[in-house]
């Protein structure tokens, strides 16, 4: 089991490739007409408009490859990113979950606990070193993690 529990928190790295709801775990699925092997891969990919960088990048052997190949590229990264990119993270781990119902019962065995991202370095996904961060990867989480509650509730009541 992943659970990791403490004050009613569940902590989590988004690089663990071993862990269920990971970006970076190896769990993969289709979206957008393509074969994605993460959550990390789908997410780097849609950084960018053309699609051979795409490809490259959805074709990365490891998702740590596919973030360099991402950083490689910069200067051609989508002009609306900044603003996009927490909900293309949430369709590509809603996504996996509708994939892999390991993942979906590994998040709502969360309970109603807040999910961490525990990076040091990451002051945006993560909830940083001094733990101010922003925590977006947690949030995202959590909000998929209500969508599927509500999808569960609502299947029950129809």
């Amino acid at each position: 089991m992943f659970f990791q529990s403490s004050e009613k928190k569940y902590y989590l790295s988004r690089s663990d490739v071993n862990h269920p709801l990971s970006s970076y775990s190896k769990l993969g699925f289709k979206l957008d007409d393509c074969e994605w092997i993460s959550a990390e891969h789908y997410y780097q990919g849609m950084k960018f408009e053309e699609s051979d960088h795409r490809d490259q990048i959805r074709l990365a052997e490891h998702p740590e490859k596919a973030k360099e190949l991402a950083k490689s590229n910069k200067k051609m990264i989508r002009k609306d990113w900044p603003k996009i990119r927490e909900v293309i993270m949430t369709r590509a781990i809603y996504t996996k979950c509708r994939n892999h119902e390991a993942v979906t019962k590994a998040l709502l065995d969360t309970g109603d606990l807040q999910i961490v991202e525990t990076s040091q370095y990451d002051y945006y996904w993560g909830c940083g070193r001094d733990g101010r961060g922003r925590n977006a990867f947690g949030k995202v989480l959590m909000a998929v993690r209500d969508k599927l509650l509500e999808e569960i509730a609502s299947a029950k009541e129809g």
